[in-house]
């Protein structure tokens, strides 16, 4: 099973390496996801929001190399996915900030939902190096009631070279961490 996965996952950096990318591309503007993104979006839900959660994810739209000495830019593709099957998912926030905890961008003017199963993305290009070597994301989510959580992970894909490096990492629930 766990290799299955894997070379799901190589096939698929594999494809989007392939891909031919626009040098003059930036982040995906604000606002966009609802446009790129309609076929996986519905009506927000009008009954209230009972329960909510927030991720972490650490991205790297830059690495140091040789001793910090040399940058390795890459592309980032955040992608939300609504695991739940029945419900949708409200995402409240989508904010990208800097290594030093600046924010760089804001994806979304109003929540938004996703549909059972749906999922949205937001692409930061290579050239764009805004967020720097200790750039993260946080995706604020909601739901009406008790639904399975969210699935967020971000792809960076770039070259060093004649080498071609691609790398996943995975959100982490926001919790609060102190004395019982």
């Amino acid at each position: 099973m766990c290799h299955i996965r894997l070379l799901g996952l190589f096939l698929a950096i594999l494809l989007f390496l392939s891909i031919p990318c626009a040098p003059e591309a930036r982040a995906q503007a604000a606002g966009s996801i609802e446009q790129n993104f309609t076929g996986s979006l519905i009506a927000v839900p009008a009954e209230p929001l009972a329960v909510s959660g927030g991720f972490y994810v650490p991205v790297y739209s830059s690495v140091s190399m040789s001793q910090g000495k040399l940058r390795a830019d890459f592309s980032v593709t955040l992608t939300v996915h609504n695991a739940s099957e029945t419900r949708p998912l409200v995402l409240m926030r989508i904010a990208y900030f800097d290594t030093a905890g600046k924010l760089v961008e804001s994806y979304l003017k109003a929540p938004i939902a996703l549909k059972p199963f749906s999922t949205v993305e937001v692409f930061i290009a290579a050239t764009d190096v805004r967020g720097g070597t200790g750039a993260n994301f946080v995706v604020d989510w909601a739901a009406t009631a008790e639904i399975a959580e969210p699935v967020v992970e971000a792809l960076m894909v770039g070259s060093v070279g004649n080498g071609h490096y691609a790398f996943i990492t995975q959100g982490r629930p926001i919790k609060v961490i102190g004395k019982n």
